[in-house]
């Protein structure tokens, strides 16, 4: 069990938003985190982005962050892990705390991709695969996530429509979130019939890239419990890697890297699957949702579909999945959803969900992926009493 807490949450919506900058989108997140935690001193902050160097011609986001916060000679740093970059950013803020170096950090997860259109977003985004034996033979994420659900679905005889209760779930819980990015809801025979981008993969199997950001703050347990009513413990924190490539993998079907951050965090926190109430997975694909499911201990293996055909991942399921819309449908802006998951666990923790709201939720877990698994990072978050 890590002493670190989360005193203040902050996001905004995840859409177009064509008429704010980057850094504008950042300080509505950290402005929104601050307000909440009642606490503006600052010690390190961390930023997790993907792709500002691209789409955005931006690097050095740490210190243009810093800057434009009001924190000009903060220390300051951008942490990078494709999509699964503000997982990572927020681990890199705890074991700053932990080490007792930081007392208070801000961590903001931060993307702005829709001011681009066309082939620019799948390129930029298909860096997040090999470069040199992937990405340039014309491999895209949606590519890679066909080649692993047609072997998924060879593998274990799953039909297409089965794996629509992801979808299904994703906007029927988005509907009640006014942050989301896709509030409409799907029907399972709309599911198998929409265009394909990677056959099998579709347009509603894919989660939509959007322009959004998210903050958190956090300090010591001690001092939180003096700082804020009810503060969330993060109880573990683990990040894991694997082969970018997927021909590099012994098991094409296997998130190694899930499974091993996720039994990292369960060892670190004391818990085992059975103890989480709601889980923040990385749905960017509905395979990567079924994979996770399996690879986090909630599934056996070849049997995650199962859990979103029987309603189990609904929000009166056994296991609450995209309680806000996940990526699928609140929408993925990359360098941010890890921590927009964070947040919208931290809001089922504290029972602030609103119409999203789970009952009785006591332990949450968030899992954020980079690229097709090639890096993952878990955080197990509770309620402190």
């Amino acid at each position: 069990m890590t002493n670190v807490s989360i005193i203040g949450i902050g996001q905004t919506d995840v859409r177009e938003h064509w008429d704010t900058s980057i850094r504008h989108l950042a300080w509505y997140a950290i402005e929104a985190a601050m307000d909440d935690a009642h606490h503006n001193q600052i010690d390190a902050i961390y930023v997790g982005n993907m792709l500002a160097g691209q789409l955005s011609n931006q690097n050095h986001l740490g210190a243009l962050v810093a800057d434009f916060a009001g924190l000009r000679g903060t220390e300051a740093l951008t942490v990078e892990a494709a999509d699964a970059s503000g997982g990572a950013a927020l681990r890199q803020a705890v074991l700053a705390v932990q080490s007792g170096l930081v007392q208070t950090a801000l961590v903001v997860g931060v993307e702005k991709v829709t001011d681009e259109s066309g082939a620019t977003i799948p390129a930029a985004l298909a860096t997040a695969l090999d470069a040199d034996y992937e990405a340039i033979h014309g491999q895209t994420l949606s590519g890679a996530a066909g080649v692993m659900m047609r072997r998924y679905m060879h593998e274990y005889g799953v039909a297409l429509a089965d794996f629509a209760g992801f979808s299904v779930n994703a906007h029927a819980n988005a509907a009640a979130n006014p942050r989301a990015m896709y509030r409409n809801k799907l029907r399972p025979e709309a599911f198998v019939k929409a265009p394909m981008t990677a056959d099998p993969v579709s347009l509603f199997d894919e989660a939509p890239t959007g322009d959004g950001a998210a903050a958190v703050l956090v300090t010591t347990s001690e001092r939180a419990a003096d700082m804020v009513a009810r503060p969330v413990r993060i109880l573990a924190s683990a990040l894991a890697t694997d082969t970018v490539a997927l021909h590099d993998r012994r098991d094409l079907l296997w998130l190694a890297a899930a499974e091993r951050s996720a039994r990292r965090a369960y060892e670190m926190a004391g818990l085992s699957p059975t103890d989480i109430d709601v889980a923040e997975l990385h749905d960017s694909f509905t395979i990567l949702a079924a994979l996770s499911l399996e690879a986090c201990g909630f599934a056996e293996r070849g049997q995650g579909w199962q859990l979103a055909r029987d309603g189990e991942i609904g929000r009166g399921g056994r296991i609450p999945i995209s309680t806000f819309g996940g990526l699928k449908a609140r929408g993925n802006p990359p360098g941010a959803t890890g921590l927009y998951q964070i947040v919208e666990v931290a809001q089922q923790l504290r029972g602030t969900a609103g119409d999203c709201q789970v009952a009785d939720v006591r332990v949450g877990l968030a899992q954020n992926l980079g690229g097709m698994a090639g890096t993952a990072v878990t955080h197990i978050l509770q309620a402190d009493s």
